[in-house]
């Protein structure tokens, strides 16, 4: 049977740590353990509490003479770009990316003989060409640098020191579908009234899932700091974790939000590369000729990670996004919100037979906020969903695959069937007869590898015909993971998860996605926002006291509020 990749069959692929097949053999997802003992713990836990290990993969102390390009890649080296050239009018340019006095620095120049791109780039309201400005030269190149292999989950922290000059200095991250701006400063903005300034700390998460639109900011901080960001090195550190994100400055903990609060705004589930860059923010004011030349300075970056025990890549295995092959090269123009499928990243594939019947969705999530549905109503052929080949890499002996499932109320499936290829293991099917319906339930099963996977290993999920009764509900499954088994901590067969708030239908709305609705309401019509008072209303909705308004309980509600609004003007006395 020909397989099809998801996102191949859809217009958009809706699919750790560790986060990629070469690092699913270690479990610490790549991190090791003799670099850690060289260098200092997080600022945000001097003693280490945490367990945390370095990953040297995108650490740099930053102390040669020169960048090492097994960690780094600089825009423009031998002419290749990735991704973009810049922001214009400036462009990136390699000769601007320098290693001295134990720092990385970015430098930002008039460089009125360098070569400029003859062409522009869009942004959002802004297309803008490089090299010009408001029909004139404006000759400023700077540079950008970004690690090559990306990470899922862990704490980052760097030591820097912004350019004094209206040009951004900025640490951030971008992975499939996802962008986290640690910070974006400006040393000594022109325009002294915008939402960067000398003394602020500007952080956001943006949301790169098609169509990729701006305004794609979802959710972040700003916040006025006691200091110029030009003035002196400060440590600016970012812990990430499955559900949270948490800000430091100088190992203080300055901000922090969950995956809860945000809704579906979270789309920090797949893992990011670091880029270190200077731009012209143009709304923000330009640069000057007498201004520059600007320094970026980085002292070091440092990211750790704590031991796993999921051999898999969990961004993929919870369909959050694609497998990473980080062996391989990242194609330049590989955009946060592509799903094109090449050697550098892959995903699930369907058979053509069932391509209708499988999708990556919102809907439900036990982790994350995506899930693997299959409609098994009508099943009259055996269809599968599979991994890539190589997608699993685990050695020999034994192990526990878990995976969640939530069943709807008329779902017919029996069961479930799981195997692995290079070498074949068969594992007992998942019995369904007997599962809650209506809750994430937890199943696992205990099975044994003779032999470690071979180069072209893979998971195969099977429905089969013959085990699907009528019915016409879906079944959702998510978090798949292995794990070498441990026999004085064995898990149960099947668990409810408990705590987990599930929708039962696509109507059904959380706290925060009401109070997210209604925020966007309230500004349309100018109203003076109030979350306490909103909060109080979901409360008010949400009779059953599940976690959910449903639409009908929201429906209901509005009427009546409507109905006492009206009742209200009634009965007040009228102005002569």
């Amino acid at each position: 049977m020909k397989y099809i990749p998801y996102c191949l069959a859809t217009l958009a692929v809706l699919a750790c740590m560790p986060s990629s097949v070469a690092e699913a053999e270690s479990p610490t997802g790549g991190a090791s353990n003799a670099s850690s003992q060289k260098h200092p713990a997080p600022a945000s836990d001097p003693d280490n509490e945490g367990g945390w290990v370095l990953n040297p993969d995108v650490s740099d102390e930053f102390d040669g003479d020169q960048l090492d390009q097994d960690k780094w890649f600089v825009e423009g080296t031998d002419g290749e770009y990735y991704i973009w050239k810049g922001r214009p009018p400036s462009q990136f340019a390699p000769h601007n990316v320098l290693v001295e006095d134990g720092k990385l620095k970015i430098r930002s120049q008039w460089e009125p003989e360098f070569e400029f791109a003859k062409e522009d780039y869009a942004d959002g309201a802004h297309n803008d060409t490089y090299g010009v400005w408001e029909g004139q030269p404006f000759p400023v190149t700077t540079g950008g640098v970004i690690s090559n292999k990306r990470f899922l989950y862990g704490y980052m922290e760097a030591r820097t020191k912004a350019g004094n000059a209206s040009m951004t200095s900025s640490f951030w991250a971008i992975g499939y579908q996802s962008e986290l701006d640690i910070y974006e400063q400006i040393g000594n903005p022109a325009i002294k009234t915008g939402d960067i300034q000398e003394d602020m700390w500007k952080a956001s998460i943006h949301d790169w899932s098609p169509p990729a639109k701006r305004p794609t900011r979802r959710f972040g901080l700003k916040t006025k700091l006691p200091f110029r960001v030009a003035d002196d090195f400060h440590v600016y550190g970012a812990e990430w974790g499955e559900d949270y994100l948490k800000l430091y400055l100088d190992g203080e903990l300055i901000w922090e939000t969950t995956r809860e609060r945000e809704g579906k705004s979270w789309v920090l589930n797949n893992p990011l590369e670091i880029w270190f860059d200077s731009e012209i923010f143009t709304w923000l004011g330009m640069p000057t000729k007498e201004g520059l030349p600007m320094d970026y300075e980085i002292d070091y970056v440092r990211v750790w990670q704590k031991p796993s025990k999921h051999l898999l890549a969990r961004q993929f295995f919870g369909f959050e996004g694609p497998i990473l092959f980080q062996d391989n090269p990242k194609p330049n123009m590989l955009v946060p919100e592509s799903s094109e499928v090449n050697q550098y990243q892959q995903f699930w594939q369907f058979g053509e037979d069932a391509l209708t019947r499988f999708a990556i969705t919102k809907d439900q999530a036990v982790q994350g906020i995506k899930s693997l549905r299959f409609d098994p109503n009508g099943l009259n052929v055996h269809v599968s969903a599979v991994t890539p080949p190589a997608a699993v890499q685990i050695s020999d002996g034994q192990f526990d695959l878990s995976l969640s499932v939530y069943l709807e109320k008329d779902c017919g499936l029996q069961s479930l069937n799981v195997s692995l290829s290079d070498p074949e293991v068969v594992l007992d099917g998942f019995d369904l007869k007997d599962v809650p319906k209506e809750q994430w339930v937890k199943m696992t099963k205990t099975f044994q590898r003779d032999q470690a996977s071979g180069d072209s290993d893979r998971l195969r999920l099977r429905f089969m015909k013959d085990q699907v009764e009528p019915g016409e509900g879906m079944i959702y499954i998510d978090d798949i993971s292995i794990s070498a088994h441990d026999p004085s901590a064995s898990a149960p067969a099947m668990s409810v998860i408990q705590g987990k708030t599930v929708k039962k239908s696509p109507n059904d709305m959380t706290l925060q996605e009401f109070v997210d609705m209604e925020k966007a309401k309230w500004q349309e019509n100018g109203w003076p926002w109030n979350q306490q008072a909103v909060e109080a209303n979901f409360k008010e909705m949400d009779v059953d006291q599940n976690g959910l308004a449903s639409g009908q309980e929201r429906q209901t509600w509005f009427a009546k509020r409507a109905a006492e609004v009206a009742k209200e003007k009634a009965t007040k006395p009228q102005s002569p």
